[in-house]
């Protein structure tokens, strides 16, 4: 870092994104992403929108959040949007954590929280996950801390039940629970439906995994009117054209093509079943994940020597080399193709190390 960069930051440790090298051709299956492209209305939305980029985007977005009110049953002033929803969780440290108010969260989950905590000053603290690797639903009630639940849970893809997720929510009348929701379509129960009774509910969203949009960077909340507004204060206060004009018109035309949404979920959920049949009859260990990746171990072959040996085979996976998941490795569910590839090399390299 150079003499200028405040010492107030000196001790910050960045977010790692997955990996994207560009020195061979990879079957990418390391950072979630859909393996389908976009919807065809929404990339023809996106390049009409193209034809006015001279044009700074409503910062209201309100035609936006009146299609997402409406896909969600809420209404539009109970909706926010942001340059992905890494962004509302940023909002939401900053808005809802301080001195008084300190945060949570797993200790093996999204890798962001800390990172957010700890540019915002926010004293936080982190609960270890069940020897399964489980959220305990026990260790997050009357906390006194504003609550961060990736659900279902990265990198491990397990869940809490909605009626769990209500158990913490009514527990903690007085601070904030965030429910992230980045993965919900693969499997797991949204808590949206629960915004109405409880006022202290952020639940956020993302166009990037389910709806094929990471390179657009959209985001979303959902929450009470006073919560949104709350976001909405910081939001206007950094950027309040935070969310691009050809992104705004690819998730209108994602929101209108509901259909096609659904069918690649349902290839991804087919496709995680078959992949780990067939992982487990390579006598891989995995969790019960309900998300668009899986989440795996050899118990003869370390996680490290498994992602290298894949690696060196053209095929990225994500691997955390961090007790106690250092011998997993996290999984993207893509194509039945790229599935089947994935499953021939670990076949290989089973037989060369065991």
């Amino acid at each position: 870092m150079s003499r200028f960069f405040s010492k107030s930051h000196a001790a910050l440790t960045p977010y790692t994104p997955g990996e994207q090298p560009r020195n061979m051709k990879y079957i990418k299956l390391n950072t979630n992403e859909s393996p389908f492209p976009p919807s065809p209305l929404a990339v023809r939305m996106a390049s009409e929108a193209a034809k006015r980029l001279q044009l700074y985007p409503d910062p209201t977005l309100l035609e936006l959040r009146e299609a997402l009110a409406a896909r969600y049953g809420v209404l539009p002033d109970e909706v926010i949007l942001a340059n992905g929803s890494d962004e509302v969780l940023y909002f939401a440290f900053m808005a809802f954590c301080d001195d008084a108010h300190p945060a949570a969260f797993p200790d093996i989950t999204y890798g962001f929280y800390s990172v957010f905590a700890t540019l915002c000053r926010v004293p936080f603290r982190e609960i270890p996950l069940r020897e399964d690797f489980t959220v305990d639903p026990a260790d997050y009630i009357g906390t006194g801390d504003t609550l961060f639940l990736a659900n279902p849970n990265a990198p491990t893809g397990l869940t809490l039940s909605l009626r769990q997720i209500e158990e913490i929510l009514r527990s903690n009348p007085d601070r904030v629970v965030v429910v992230d929701e980045a993965y919900v379509d693969f499997g797991g129960e949204s808590a949206v439906s629960l915004i109405h009774r409880y006022d202290n509910l952020l639940v956020t969203g993302t166009f990037s995994k389910s709806r094929s949009m990471a390179g657009a960077r959209l985001g979303f909340g959902i929450a009470s009117s006073e919560l949104i507004r709350d976001l909405d204060t910081l939001r206007y206060s950094t950027n309040p054209y935070n969310v691009n004009r050809m992104s705004a018109a690819a998730g209108l035309g994602v929101l209108a093509d509901e259909a096609y949404t659904h069918k690649n979920c349902q290839t991804v959920i087919e496709n995680r079943a078959y992949t780990a049949k067939r992982l487990a009859e390579l006598g891989f260990l995995m969790t019960d994940s309900r998300a668009n990746f899986l989440f795996v171990k050899h118990p003869d072959i370390a996680g490290k020597t498994v992602y290298t040996a894949l690696k060196e085979r053209g095929i990225l996976v994500r691997h955390f080399d961090r007790d106690p998941i250092r011998d997993y490795n996290r999984i993207t569910v893509g194509t039945r193709e790229e599935m089947d590839a994935l499953i021939n090399t670990l076949s290989e390299i089973v037989r060369e190390q065991t």
